[in-house]
């Protein structure tokens, strides 16, 4: 397993406005989509790559991977029937310095990802930017109305550290939650 050594200060700042390539294959169970890297997992090259960053634990926790997973070994989970892509593509110190326009662009170009990739579900790790990228101003957690592209749609928490309200147990029940129901479906 490659390790996660803290970027330097330099490293971080350059990575501002990088990318990171979706983690995506055709027909996937579960597309997660976050709302964009942050500087650490763009430095990285990583999704969810700061160690801070309960995502891993969570899918995890909610039964997706059998064991628990390290942001390195990411293109494992193509194998699971999961994917990571994120709804901005650019990187960021933190998800409020995204302007409620990109999220919006985000949700018409992921539309787009998932007419070609087919996924069977969506689900969307961050309740704010869920509502503002696709104009849902009273969207709640969990599952959604509508699909998207064919997929269903699904809400979760945000995983970042930065979340207090969430622990590692009710993340874990929240991505449990999903599984269940993309079992059922």
């Amino acid at each position: 397993m490659r390790r996660n050594p803290r970027p330097s200060r330099e490293e971080l700042a350059a990575a501002a406005d990088r990318t990171l390539p979706d983690v995506i294959a055709p027909g996937l169970d579960v597309l997660f989509v976050g709302i964009n890297p942050g500087l650490w997992s763009a430095a990285a090259g990583w999704h969810f790559a700061r160690p801070g960053n309960r995502f891993w634990p969570a899918l995890h926790r909610g039964g997706f991977t059998p064991r628990l997973l390290h942001p390195g070994e990411q293109d494992e989970l193509t194998a699971l029937g999961l994917g990571i892509t994120n709804l901005v593509g650019r990187a960021s110190a933190r998800a409020a310095e995204l302007a409620p326009a990109e999220l919006i662009t985000g949700a018409q170009e992921l539309a787009g990802k998932v007419a070609r990739h087919r996924p069977r579900w969506v689900a969307v790790v961050g309740v704010t930017a869920y509502r503002i990228g696709f104009a849902r101003p009273k969207a709640t957690f969990g599952r959604q109305p509508e699909l998207l592209a064919g997929a269903r749609l699904w809400v979760l928490p945000n995983p970042s550290g930065l979340n207090a309200h969430y622990t590692p147990q009710t993340l874990g029940a929240a991505f449990a939650e999903l599984r269940e129901a993309v079992e059922r479906e």
